[in-house]
C-alpha cells in the first residue's frame, strides 16, 4: 500500500452490498412487470432475464432510463421503494477514512447510471469520501471497454503504475489489467446473501478489513 497513490473503486458489489441490485432486478422489477401485464411472476422473470441478457456489457445494461422506456416502468421510483435495502459493506468507511488519512486520492469508477448513483449516495452518504466520481455514462463506454480506461486516466490523472483498482467483476478487472493498472483486487463477497465469487486470475479480498491489517 505504501507505493500506491490512487485508490480506484467500483461501487455495486465492491463498496455496496449487491443484494439490493440482485433483489431489485431479480424480484422487485419482475413482480411489478407481472402486475402491469397481468402475467405470472415466473413468466415475467423469463421475459425480463432474456431482455437483461441481450444488453450485457453495454451501457444499456446499467441505464435505468433505458429500462424505464423498455419496460414501461418508472425504474428510479421503484428503486426508491426499496432503498432500505441499500447498504454499505462492512469496514468500507474505515478503509476509506484510512486511505484519506494516508493522503491517497480516492476515485469511484462505476458503470452505474447517474440517477442510481444519486439514490445510493443519498441513502449511504458514501459520496463524501471520493475526490471524484466517474460514471461510464460520462465516458460513453462501460468499464469492460479499454476506451473507458483511456478516458478515465485522461480525466482523473491517476498513475496506473501506482494505482489500486478493486472490483467484483472479473471481466472489468481483466480490461483494467490489459490497460496497465498494476494493482488489482477481486472483491469476492459482493452480496451479503450469496456465496463469495471465485477467480483464478486475481488476488482476492472478502472484506476491506483485510487491507487494513497489512
Amino acid at each position: 500500500m505504501q507505493e500506491i497513490t490512487h485508490i480506484l473503486l467500483d461501487m455495486d458489489g465492491t463498496l455496496l452490498d449487491l443484494y439490493f441490485d440482485d433483489y431489485f432486478w431479480g424480484q422487485h422489477v419482475p413482480a411489478k412487470y407481472a402486475e402491469k401485464h397481468s402475467i405470472s411472476f415466473g413468466s415475467a422473470k423469463e421475459i425480463l432475464y432474456a431482455k437483461y441478457k441481450s444488453h450485457e456489457k453495454t451501457l444499456n445494461w446499467c441505464d435505468i432510463d433505458f429500462w424505464s422506456r423498455e419496460l414501461y416502468l418508472d425504474i428510479p421510483s421503484l428503486k426508491e421503494e426499496i432503498d432500505h435495502l441499500i447498504d454499505v459493506h462492512p469496514h468500507v468507511f474505515d478503509f476509506l477514512n484510512l486511505m484519506r488519512e494516508q493522503g491517497k486520492k480516492i476515485f469511484l469508477l462505476t458503470n452505474a447510471h447517474f440517477k442510481a448513483v444519486e439514490i445510493k449516495f443519498r441513502k449511504t452518504q458514501i459520496g463524501d469520501y471520493f475526490d471524484e466520481v466517474l460514471s461510464s455514462f460520462t465516458v460513453g463506454h462501460p468499464k469492460e471497454h479499454l476506451d473507458f480506461w483511456h478516458k478515465a486516466e485522461a480525466r482523473l490523472q491517476f498513475d496506473k503504475k501506482r494505482s489500486l483498482f478493486i472490483d467484483d467483476t472479473e471481466d472489468v478487472l481483466k480490461t483494467a489489467r490489459d490497460y496497465g493498472i498494476r494493482h488489482l483486487l477481486f472483491k469476492a463477497k459482493a452480496s451479503s446473501m450469496s456465496e463469495p465469487k471465485k477467480t483464478e486470475h486475481f488476488p482476492v479480498i472478502h472484506d476491506f478489513r483485510e487491507l487494513m491489517e497489512e
